[in-house]
């Protein structure tokens, strides 16, 4: 009898524990839909692991008030951009990783959040994919450059003299050694500059200082690395075989001492005044200074120097850090800035200077300048900027509601009417960059048909009432 009690008491634990868990695998077919289970059921493991859940979620304080959009081009501009590499799609499982990755501090808006809360979300996702636009003050520092020689400039570190001295400063930290795909950023920086000085005026003088190229990045290495600044081709005239022998001087090695190679880059210049010479110096660096110096004070020594140069930053494949310092680098020298991120890019950034250049050996013989030329030129850059410009703008607006329409639909993070909001905000949002570009354009084309001089005061004027105050 005892036996036959156990079997069936057996027999019936068996049944229970088969149709609990059918019941389980039941409720698992249902996405994101809580199990039912009885507080006597989860262990006290699994209660403290709810409650750290619970207390890590992300959530929007109530009374948040979220920072407003942009107002103007200059403060669009000045927003640190974000993720901007390929585009990613909600529709590819391959590219949910690194959305999740790029999204993982989001937070949960499934509820009934405000308006308030879900303009600061919106906020903190255009912050993850902000693409770097380019407001007035870039364009006008690049019409301003391209300005130079033209004769109705008044400003005599513009015009043209009787010699051409272009002086480079290149990083040769060990940064410079990361693979861009073939070759190093360094092979290409190299290949680059060769070809640009290859296409200066024979009568043109041309340098080359690298920094950095001593010692290695550890940080036993620092003070040394931080001391290295060589002129490794002095300024005159080219000439093809000693300048590829000094080139090879330049391997990527240790820390990058910015301050230190534009206070020795004053030097190199010092007997060239700025009231006989037109001297162009070009920072290319693919970083922030690591040196724990102050670049942009000794920009600003440099500029204010009797050389008059014009500085021209180029940075070769730089974080959101590294921008920031080489940008108000430029900014001190109301010089030009350019982020490129490839061989080809920062050719074309170069090349630029030979058409300068060309200008000056035209100049050099028949001492004048077609401002028919430069009015084409401006036209073309005009142009650029506005494609350029618009394509981030496409960019743009499309990653952000991409991931929205992921969190929404994949993640089920959001409710169908927060997603609805914010799809509106980013169509709102992205068609006023637009329009503001689109006015912008209009008036640099009336602006071309002026003398280039008043041109760039009234621009300049322009971008003063707009520009974010310096903070």
């Amino acid at each position: 009898m005892k036996l036959k009690h156990f079997l069936l008491w057996t027999v019936f634990v068996f049944l229970l524990t088969a149709c609990g868990e059918k019941a389980h695998d039941d409720k698992n077919l249902v996405p994101n839909e809580p199990i039912a289970l009885d507080d006597g059921e989860i262990s006290e493991k699994e209660k403290e692991s709810q409650a750290e859940s619970e207390t890590e979620k992300q959530t929007i304080a109530e009374d948040i008030e979220p920072a407003p959009l942009p107002q103007t081009l200059a403060e669009l501009a000045a927003l640190p951009p974000g993720y901007t590499g390929p585009q990613l799609f909600g529709i590819h499982e391959d590219d949910h990783p690194k959305l999740d990755e790029l999204t993982a501090h989001l937070p949960d808006i499934s509820g009934d959040p405000t308006k308030a809360q879900l303009d600061h979300y919106y906020n903190e996702i255009l912050a993850v994919f902000q693409h770097d636009f380019k407001g007035p003050e870039e364009l006008l520092a690049k019409m301003r450059f391209q300005a130079i020689g033209n004769p109705n400039i008044d400003d005599p570190r513009m015009q043209f003299k009787e010699n051409l001295n272009v002086l480079v400063l290149l990083d040769a930290s060990g940064s410079m050694g990361k693979d861009l795909g073939g070759e190093t950023q360094m092979a290409a920086a190299k290949k680059a500059i060769t070809n640009f000085v290859e296409g200066l005026p024979a009568e043109a003088n041309v340098g080359l200082r690298i920094y950095g190229h001593e010692g290695t990045g550890s940080d036993s290495d620092k003070a040394r690395s931080c001391a290295s600044s060589d002129l490794i081709y002095p300024i005159g005239k080219y000439d093809k075989a000693d300048f590829r022998t000094s080139l090879e001087k330049a391997q990527p090695a240790g820390w990058t001492p910015i301050q230190l190679a534009i206070n020795e880059a004053q030097e190199d210049l010092a007997e060239f005044k700025g009231d006989q010479n037109t001297n162009i110096v070009y920072l290319v660096s693919d970083g922030v200074s690591t040196c724990d110096d102050d670049p942009v004070a000794a920009a600003k020594q440099l500029y204010g120097s009797d050389i008059t140069p014009i500085v021209n930053v180029i940075g070769f494949n730089v974080d959101n850090e590294g921008q920031k310092q080489l940008k108000e680098v430029a900014k001190a020298t109301e010089g030009t800035y350019e982020d490129v991120q490839n061989a080809e890019s920062l050719q074309n950034e170069l090349d630029q200077m030979k058409e300068i250049a060309k200008s000056w050996e035209k100049w050099k013989t028949q001492k004048e300048t077609s401002l028919e030329h430069d009015k084409l030129r401006n036209s073309l850059d005009i142009f650029g900027y506005g494609v350029d410009e618009y394509r981030k703008r496409l960019d743009e607006g499309s990653q952000v509601g991409t991931a929205l329409q992921y969190l929404y639909q994949q993640r089920k993070l959001m409710s169908g009417e927060s997603y609805n909001y914010l799809r509106n905000r980013n169509a709102e949002y992205h068609s006023w960059i637009e329009e503001e570009y689109n006015k912008l354009k209009k008036e640099l084309k009336a602006l071309n048909e002026k003398k280039i001089d008043e041109a760039l005061q009234i621009l300049e004027e322009k971008f003063n009432q707009n520009v974010p105050g310096d903070s």
